[in-house]
């Protein structure tokens, strides 16, 4: 099981405007099991492996994972996550140096990558 999700960049943040993909992959296991979910190869993000693959406590079924956890909540605390990234968890060194080091740098990057990612039409 397969989806293929959208997450909208929330208003008056820097991320505003991006419409960004999202697959949500459910095992058999599920909801015993976490979805694996995973932007597009290459996203810009503190948290998001290089692969795409989200790093969020509540993914992970050794952290915060619980089967009660509804597709909502993911999907609105992995929106959550991209403004507000943990510094804490860093899953590519890129971003997480230019969010920690070099934040006006980063801010840049974070918006060109929003207007790459229009909402569709």
């Amino acid at each position: 099981m397969k989806w293929k999700c959208h997450i909208p960049g929330k208003q008056a943040t820097d991320w505003e405007g991006g419409f960004y993909p999202l697959t949500m992959e459910f095992s058999e296991d599920y909801p015993t099991k976490p979805p694996k979910c995973k932007f597009p190869a290459g996203f810009f993000h503190p948290n998001i492996y290089p692969s795409g693959t989200v790093c969020l406590s509540i993914l992970n079924e050794d952290e915060g994972w619980r089967p009660s956890i509804t597709i909502k909540q993911l999907l609105l605390g992995i929106q959550e996550l991209l403004d507000t990234p943990n510094p804490g968890s860093p899953a590519q060194s890129d971003a997480f140096v230019l969010f920690t080091q070099q934040k006006a740098e980063y801010v840049k990057k974070v918006k060109r990558q929003a207007a790459s990612y229009p909402p569709p039409s």
